[in-house]
């Protein structure tokens, strides 16, 4: 039985000015503060301090966003953007709350209830699955 820490303490620091290249798989509570140029994916929670910099997808249980992301956030429980936060993806989650001077851009679920939540998010990862071949389709990187 694996021990989850999620609400007790942080598990993953990544400091400011520090900067990762490549995506990262953690089990529990991430600290993002420096830069990262991948995909975010953790079974706990995330949060990207203001001077953050993501370049890629966070998925994780809930996340709490205050730096730049340049990709989807995918956080079923809550999605919190602090005022300092942007997000040029989609969001998806059964509870967003967003602060005054956010800037997001993309397409944004928030559903509270379970099967509607479930159903929307499908249809959201089909649309963009569609897009990404008709785009590769376009470009001849097919």
């Amino acid at each position: 039985m694996a021990f989850h820490s999620d609400d007790i303490s942080i598990n993953t620091v990544i400091g400011a000015g520090s900067a990762v290249g490549g995506s990262l798989k953690v089990n529990g509570f991430i600290r993002i503060d420096g830069d990262i140029d991948g995909d975010v994916h953790t079974t706990g929670k995330v949060i990207t301090g203001e001077h953050s910099r993501i370049r890629g997808s966070i998925v994780a249980s809930s996340v709490i966003a205050g730096g730049i992301v340049e990709g989807d956030i995918i956080a079923p429980e809550r999605i919190q953007l602090l005022s300092t936060a942007a997000v040029l993806g989609d969001v998806s989650t059964r509870r967003l709350e967003v602060a005054e001077h956010v800037l997001l851009h993309g397409y944004c679920i928030s559903r509270k209830d379970e099967a509607g939540y479930e159903q929307a998010e499908k249809n959201r990862a089909e649309r963009k699955a569609i897009a990404q071949r008709s785009l590769e389709q376009r470009t001849g990187n097919a």
